[in-house]
């Protein structure tokens, strides 16, 4: 009897070692290291895709203008404040002329004296005329009296010293109008030019305009070309985007845009690629375009941040598979293909792709092709895989 229960014993020891075999074997294979490797496939289809460029940008003007002196100088007057209408030609602010107008009375002062210099110079030249004509006169008297040999050659050459005398006086009459004339010109253009550096102490609206900054108040010191006021044109608002370069292949003028600004993102408005900047950016590595409103949105604020999608032009019909099915490798760019129960990897070179997360296999695919789109681990090729709808397991009620 003890012998038996002994036995009895063994076998129910050794069945529990094998049920225990049994059970971590197949977690082992199930659910463990050794357990097939789980993927999601999908059907390589033929399909037209429609390429999509993201990036984003800010709301910019496209007329703007930076108001300020010429030269250095201190505010006097801002007349207008920062949000405020003007009109082209408005008076926005003044500076302190300091001694323009002294400089201008002493130019009209100048001018009045230059003026009298011409008017004496003027009278001066009309008497050494009539005093040369009247030597020119006698002269030819004289002549007519030596050809008759009424006088001796001696008076004759008297005459002709007399006009010769007379005419060299004209001639200097002459010279010294013209340069009193002269002189009068470059007083004139003197007194233009102060009156120039005057006007520029008036800073006047270029055209009709909004002011978006004052950044100098009255008794502040300016260097030249610091500006007093910005200026904007409300009307000609739009959007500079910038976008990665290596996805800005077929951004062109003229592409419909979507834009989402910052401030109202339910919201998605119309445009178009007005201009695609020629010169890009080296450190950020993107191309530059300048993206115009259908329809300028009320209260959209300068320097707004705004996203945009540009739609290109659609592709021909390839082969289309998800972006999420592109993996990597040894080195190599391609999907994992099912075929024939076992999977290989395939090389490919990839095309346009769109925003929904499809790319074009311009080589390696065909329609018809099953390819991986997920795993839950890494594929390496020769092992057992499992495949199923999704990867998320159901959660246990």
């Amino acid at each position: 009897m003890t012998h038996s229960r002994t036995n009895q014993r063994l076998i129910a020891g050794f069945l529990g070692v094998v049920a225990v075999v049994v059970v971590l074997g197949f977690v082992a294979t199930r659910m463990g290291p050794l357990a097939p490797t789980r993927i999601t496939v999908t059907e390589v289809k033929n399909d037209s895709l429609t390429p999509s460029v993201y990036g984003i940008g800010s709301v910019e003007a496209r007329h703007s203008w930076l108001m300020g002196p010429t030269v250095a100088g201190r505010v006097l007057r801002v007349h207008v404040d920062v949000g405020q209408e003007v009109k082209a030609g408005q008076l926005l602010a003044e500076m302190d002329p300091v001694d323009l107008d002294q400089r201008l009375q002493a130019q009209d002062a100048a001018l009045s004296k230059a003026a009298s210099v011409v008017a004496a110079a003027t009278a001066q030249r009309a008497e050494a005329q009539a005093r040369r004509e009247l030597a020119a006169t006698n002269l030819n008297r004289q002549k007519e009296l030596a050809r008759q040999q009424f006088i001796s050659p001696s008076a004759l050459e008297g005459r002709e010293q007399e006009w010769q005398s007379a005419d060299a006086a004209f001639q200097a009459a002459s010279a010294n109008l013209q340069a009193t004339k002269q002189e009068s010109q470059r007083l004139q253009a003197e007194r233009a030019a102060v009156l120039q550096q005057k006007q520029t102490t008036q800073l006047l609206a270029p055209a009709d305009a909004v002011v978006i900054s004052r950044d100098a108040e009255p008794g502040s010191t300016v260097v030249a070309g610091q500006p007093v006021l910005r200026l904007a044109n409300p009307t000609s608002l739009w959007i500079k985007l910038r976008v990665d370069q290596a996805r800005s292949s077929g951004l062109e003028a003229g592409l419909p845009a979507q834009v989402v600004l910052r401030s109202r993102p339910q919201q998605v408005l119309a445009g178009k690629v007005e201009r695609v900047e020629l010169l890009a950016d080296p450190v950020t590595e993107e191309r530059i375009a300048q993206v115009s409103f259908e329809q300028r949105p009320a209260s959209v604020s300068i320097g707004e941040m705004a996203e945009v999608t540009l739609k290109l032009q659609s592709t021909e019909v390839a082969p289309v598979v998800p972006l999420a099915s592109a993996h990597t490798h040894q080195g190599r760019t391609g999907v994992w293909r099912l075929k024939a129960g076992s999977l290989e990897f395939v090389a490919v070179q990839w095309g346009a792709s769109s925003l929904d997360g499809r790319v074009q296999a311009l080589t390696g695919l065909a329609s018809g092709d099953t390819v991986v789109v997920y795993s839950d681990k890494p594929l390496s090729g020769g092992e057992r895989f499992k495949v199923v709808d999704t990867l998320v397991r159901p959660a246990k009620p």
